[in-house]
């Protein structure tokens, strides 16, 4: 079967997650063509055989949190730009190939393709979350404008798919049908990891000097990743160690970690949660997806949630990890297998109409 694979290139997770996908499907013996940009486009390129170049969105951030109105004139500038030209190469590229069933982590270049050819489309992703679960008046509580926003774009973004997969380590009840839970999907290397108990804090995303105060102040050593640039060794101030990103050298670090220091990313989440790592999740100003994640996260017993990188909110976060070690213990997931077991049946489910 042939299969146009669309993945949103903001942030690596897509990435991460459709790379996952997409080499189980072609392990089967599927044709696979992934269409992805930003971020996104080198790291497939990187691990698959056959990506395509498009035009996606991306977000501003200034400060920690999203700039809605910067946010709003790049995408505007950028799609009078990218998306005539890229929808008509792109368009082109996808009828060469013609596929049978199209799949989208959350690209709307792949789904609208499908909507315009007829296609079935299978939705995989974890933001789908936001629109198509029911989160209780906790999970809600002052963010309600956030929220109505948040779903809002999710429905019109991707609306009307055939079926949609959610990776997901918390379970809401559904508020909508053609709807599945599964697992979360992760990259080979973290299910190779085997955590071991260390001393340091993991900690990941631009960080201001207050920030830094606070992880000094506490005294725990600190391997500090993306808080400066240009780095090409490691430096060391106090008790913070500012390292590099390499990718086998973070992994490393993340399953040796006392616990995690991050925003409400899902994709490391997501991770530390699998190697039951205690984290603390710091979600965006003006992202609801990451607000609804790190509460979930403490409603489970997982972790902290904190609206700053403060010493009040790292004191609570050291004073509670024997409590959400106690809970990560309970946590199972059998790798992958569950998510693509799922993907599978509904990749069959879809095709085998047009097969018939």
């Amino acid at each position: 079967m042939r299969i146009l694979y669309g993945a949103v290139g903001e942030g690596l997770g897509h990435a991460t997650r459709s790379r996952v996908v997409a080499t189980h499907l072609l392990e089967r013996g599927h044709e696979v063509k992934m269409a992805a940009s930003g971020r996104a486009l080198p790291y497939l390129r990187e691990h698959l055989p056959d990506v395509e170049e498009i035009w996606g969105l991306s977000f501003v951030l200034e400060h920690g949190s999203v700039n809605a109105w910067k946010t709003l004139t790049t995408n505007v500038r950028g799609g009078l730009r990218g998306v005539p030209a890229d929808w008509h190469r792109g368009a082109a590229v996808a009828r060469s190939f013609a596929p049978d069933l199209v799949l989208t982590d959350f690209d709307a270049f792949a789904y609208l393709y499908a909507k315009a050819h007829r296609l079935p489309v299978l939705s995989v992703d974890n933001i789908q979350m936001v629109d198509r679960c029911k989160h209780d008046a906790a999970i809600l509580r002052g963010v309600h404008g956030d929220y109505r926003a948040a779903r809002t774009f999710v429905h019109t973004k991707l609306g009307r798919a055939s079926q949609y997969v959610i990776t997901t380590f918390f379970r809401p009840p559904l508020r909508k049908t053609r709807t599945t839970l599964v697992p979360s999907l992760l990259r080979p290397e973290i299910l190779a990891a085997r955590p071991e108990p260390g001393a340091h804090l993991l900690v990941y995303g631009r960080i201001g000097e207050r920030s830094i105060a606070a992880l000094q102040s506490s005294g725990v050593p600190c391997r500090v990743y993306g808080a400066r640039d240009g780095l090409t060794a490691e430096v060391r101030e106090r008790n913070l160690s500012y390292r590099p990103f390499a990718n086998e050298a973070f992994i490393d670090d993340l399953r040796t970690s006392r616990g995690v220091v991050a925003s409400a990313g899902y994709s490391l989440m997501s991770e530390a949660v699998y190697l039951r790592r205690p984290m603390l999740a710091l979600p965006l100003a003006g992202q609801f997806e990451q607000e609804m994640n790190a509460r979930y996260l403490e409603q489970l017993g997982f972790g902290t949630a904190a609206d700053a990188l403060e010493e009040a909110a790292l004191e609570r976060f050291l004073e509670r990890e024997p409590v959400h070690e106690r809970a990560l213990a309970d946590y199972r997931q059998d790798g992958n297998g569950e998510a693509l077991a799922t993907i599978d049946a509904l990749v069959d489910e879809l095709a085998r109409p047009r097969r018939s």
